[in-house]
């Protein structure tokens, strides 16, 4: 169990800094909470997503011209249950699935004991789902929501605390600058409760989506048991040929993980072919890696067609979400006051940033007009034409 315990503590190592963080927020909330008693109050996050998702439902489906489905309701997670959420977002077959919420549980609860045993009771599947739970886990102080299953999630964590801070570090007088700072608090659950409310609209897209994010996560399960049943003299021959961090002897695990780590697809061909490779169709690699695992080129060659549909088909989901979000509440007073105050920018900055989804989005949507969404997403671009809009446009015509 000592090198499965090493690794424990090793992922909670990278999980340390977003840990930290949780607890400052709880400590600044607690002092701005006493701090603001008695002179301003903040109204609660259910009562506002509630009037939000009554009042703009209906205008994400006039602007996006599809029907959102009815039976959509809110949910407000606290941080544990938050992080459990995440794991529902790992898609992966049935199998896994049971993995992924034993290991996402235990990480929300910091149940080191059980990510130790976990690892050892299926250990390629750990190398292929902790990535997520740090990956994840790791933007929990920056996500607002999350949408899953005809459910939209508002991170009760964030949204209920941030305004307080926020106000408490403006300094007294706080009257003078709660108006400000509350419209702030509104215009961030109205962009939250839009955002979700279109990717509920995006049910083919979310299909196409979540059926590749399956078959890449077995893909990546596969060379984990295949580096995992490597001998000794290979993996030690292999790390040194990839110039890999020299590890004892004494700790085998620990060499087997770094090697799938490099020659995980996602680091591999990504470093070797850069971000071209969502548009590659061939893959070479270097023959005395190919040797020492004859498996690896067909496994590369499987992993490219599930990868770019998972990114062409979550490119458009975002660009979507990022382009109607812009043109639903761009004149929205609480937006603009959320972006001043929350996120220290502006409209205009916030219009410029760029993004290949939302460009490609917005290409379509002068061409298209409203019709541009329901293309989308129930013929969703392929990543050629997210880079090429006027492909798409001839594949519709």
């Amino acid at each position: 169990m000592g090198e499965f315990q090493e690794f424990t503590e090793a992922l909670f190592g990278q999980l340390s800094v977003e840990i930290d963080e949780e607890k400052e927020i709880i400590k600044l909330a607690s002092r701005a909470k006493e701090d603001l008693k008695g002179k301003v109050e903040f109204n609660n996050l259910e009562n506002i997503a509630a009037e939000v998702f009554s009042t703009y439902k209906n205008k994400v489906e006039e602007f996006l011209d599809v029907k959102i489905p009815e039976n959509i309701e809110l949910k407000f997670p606290e941080l544990t249950d938050l992080k459990r959420l995440k794991g529902e977002k790992v898609f992966a077959d049935k199998e896994s699935k049971v993995f992924v919420t034993e290991l996402f549980n235990a990480v929300a609860k910091e149940n080191k004991t059980r990510i130790a045993e976990l690892m050892q009771e299926d250990t390629a599947k750990y190398l292929v789902y902790s990535t997520y739970a740090i990956q994840y886990i790791s933007k929990i102080t920056t996500t607002y929501g999350d949408y899953l299953d005809s459910i939209i999630y508002l991170n009760k964590f964030i949204l209920s605390r941030y305004p307080e801070i926020i106000l408490h570090k403006q300094g007294e007088p706080y009257d003078a600058k709660f108006e400000n700072v509350n419209s702030g608090y509104l215009g961030a659950v109205k962009m939250t409760v839009v955002e979700e409310l279109i990717h509920a609209a995006q049910k083919n897209l979310q299909q196409v989506n979540k059926n590749a994010a399956i078959e890449v996560n077995k893909i990546n399960e596969e060379l984990a048991r295949i580096i995992l049943s490597l001998d000794t003299e290979t993996i030690n021959k292999l790390s040194e040929y990839c110039q890999l961090q020299a590890v004892p002897d004494d700790f085998p695990f620990a060499k087997k993980a770094n090697l799938f780590f490099f020659l995980n697809p996602d680091h591999f061909l990504i470093e070797q072919i850069g971000p071209d490779v969502m548009t590659f169709t061939h893959v070479e690699i270097d023959p005395k890696i190919g040797e020492a695992i004859p498996q690896l080129l067909d496994i590369y060659k499987k992993w490219l067609v599930p990868i770019q549909q998972h990114h062409a088909a979550f490119t458009a989901m975002e660009g979507m979400a990022a382009f109607a979000i812009e043109n639903i509440l761009k004149d929205d007073k609480d937006f603009q006051n959320y972006l001043t105050t929350f996120m220290g920018t502006d409209f205009s900055s916030y219009q410029v940033r760029k993004s290949m989804g939302k460009d490609f989005t917005k290409i379509i949507y002068e061409k298209l007009g409203t019709k541009t969404f329901k293309k989308m997403i129930e013929v969703p671009p392929n990543t050629k034409e997210l880079k090429d809009p006027q492909l798409y446009l001839k594949k519709l015509s």
